[in-house]
């Protein structure tokens, strides 16, 4: 399978506009945006720029989407996954905006992740990719021990627009998608092994 990952469209058609350019020189099978598609909203933003995408789409909510984006998302061709698990080719993606812990909470009663999944989430797990412009780490902790728990095979984030690339951490590799000046995201493909490159 071969993933397009991308976050922080920020309601610019411009950053739409490229995802759209690589989405026909790539030909990916899935795109997975990685929140904040809008610039806190609203909600029909959304749905026109997830439903000017041309391949299956699954989307979370990011920290700058207002809560009409949720609906925003249902409206349109995409499937949100916050909170759900979808299979795509034999695949699971498990979703979560990555802002409220509590969700995290949920994630690990309901024991939806494990060595097989690929977490789809906006803000990143602490001391991955997610170095902030004066070097700190800016992710989540609550998510990383939630990560380090239960070890999925691939997590997907945006949000710190500073640190787009990827790294392997133990078994599971973490890519920051997000779109910025130094990155239009990355290119995944899931056969034994898994490829990541970030479209710079």
């Amino acid at each position: 399978m071969k993933i397009y990952s991308v976050a922080d469209i920020h309601g610019s058609q411009y950053r739409l506009n490229l995802i759209l350019k690589n989405i026909k020189r790539y030909a990916p099978d899935l795109v997975i945006v990685c929140g904040d598609i809008t610039q806190f909203g609203p909600g029909d933003v959304a749905k026109n720029f997830l439903d000017q995408i041309p391949v299956e789409t699954i989307a979370v909510t990011g920290n700058i989407d207002s809560p009409d984006v949720e609906k925003g998302i249902d409206n349109s061709k995409a499937t949100r996954i916050e909170l759900k698990k979808v299979v795509k080719k034999g695949i699971s993606f498990v979703g979560s905006s990555g802002i409220n812990p509590d969700d995290f909470k949920t994630l690990e009663e309901k024991k939806m992740i494990d060595e097989k999944t690929i977490l789809v989430t906006h803000v990143p797990p602490f001391g991955t990719v997610d170095k902030i412009f004066i070097g700190m780490h800016g992710g989540s902790k609550e998510l990383r021990e939630l990560v380090d728990k239960f070890k999925p095979r691939l997590v997907l984030s945006g949000h710190i627009h500073e640190d787009p690339g990827y790294k392997r951490i133990n078994n599971t590799i973490f890519v920051n998608c997000s779109i910025s000046k130094r990155s239009e995201g990355a290119i995944i493909e899931i056969n034994k092994e898994i490829s990541v490159k970030i479209l710079e």
